[in-house]
């Protein structure tokens, strides 16, 4: 009886799981299939192999890869100067306690921040013309473009980054450095042979979840990026609205359906890579 009412606690998080996730998952990919008028059809997926869409499908993950790739390696040597220090000192602490907060600070406030600091007119890039005569805009406003969403993104990367890695390397054990060193082999040799192979899985994991996370980021793009849809977040968002005030539902819904098929994939490798790491964690 007990354990029938323990089953009630998830009915919360079931009713929020089906509400916000599966619900919505379920219509983007309906609208996907749908012609508008409530039949279903295959030819909407002709979509994703216009040149337009498969350009906006590259530059999303063009740009994932760049601040999934930087982001895991600047995350992966602070967690590694992370393991020099007592678990009790007051740097760890901050660090740990600054990465979780600030991997989840993104949206609108996150561009805002950037904008006030580095923007067109923010007290900054002023300064650095009139005192050091460097414009860094002299060659455009590149933080309101595609390039511009590399610094912002990668603000919120390293610190996930670092709650993510800091777990798998925080568990190498000294016993095998002492091993590895009984045996006549260097530092070089140790971690290439142990303690690289070991951390191999929970990096690649790492960085499949910085790309996935990168991917399927929207309000921080959608706040520094008023014109045009370079991303696939970006063009679903110009599908709903429509810039005369006509949406395109249907290919919204395949757009939505090409990015969840991609997240599924990662996440599903995701998966596969960490049930690896767990061997040497556990």
């Amino acid at each position: 009886m007990k354990t029938k009412l323990a089953w009630l606690g998830l009915l919360p998080f079931a009713a929020y799981l089906v509400l916000f996730l599966l619900l919505p998952t379920l219509l983007a990919i309906f609208s996907g299939f749908s012609d508008g008028k409530g039949a279903l059809t295959l030819s909407n997926l002709s979509i994703l192999i216009d040149p337009v869409v498969s350009s906006t499908f590259m530059a999303s993950a063009t740009i994932s890869a760049i601040t999934a790739l930087v982001g895991a390696v600047i995350g992966a040597l602070v967690c590694w100067a992370l393991t020099g220090l007592s678990p009790q000192s007051a740097v760890r602490r901050i660090v740990d306690a600054a990465a979780s907060v600030l991997a989840q600070f993104g949206g609108v406030m996150l561009a805002f921040a950037f904008i006030a600091t580095i923007g067109a007119q923010s007290l900054l890039r002023l300064w650095l013309d009139d005192t050091l005569g460097w414009d860094i805009y002299a060659d455009g406003v590149w933080l309101y473009q595609l390039p511009g969403l590399i610094l912002p993104y990668l603000y919120f990367q390293i610190p996930l980054m670092i709650i993510t890695f800091f777990p798998a390397i925080d568990r190498l054990r000294p016993q095998w450095v002492e091993a590895s060193a009984t045996l006549g082999a260097g530092l070089w040799d140790y971690w290439r042979h142990i303690g690289l192979p070991v951390l191999a899985p929970s990096f690649l994991g790492a960085l499949l979840l910085l790309f996935a996370n990168s991917f399927s980021s929207y309000a921080t793009a959608a706040a520094l990026i008023s014109q045009g849809a370079q991303i696939v977040p970006l063009q679903i968002r110009a599908a709903l609205i429509g810039e005369t005030g006509a949406s395109n539902v249907s290919y919204a819904g395949v757009l939505a359906l090409g990015m969840i098929l991609l997240m599924s994939l990662i996440m599903g490798l995701y998966s596969l890579v960490m049930k690896r790491a767990a061997r040497w964690q556990s």
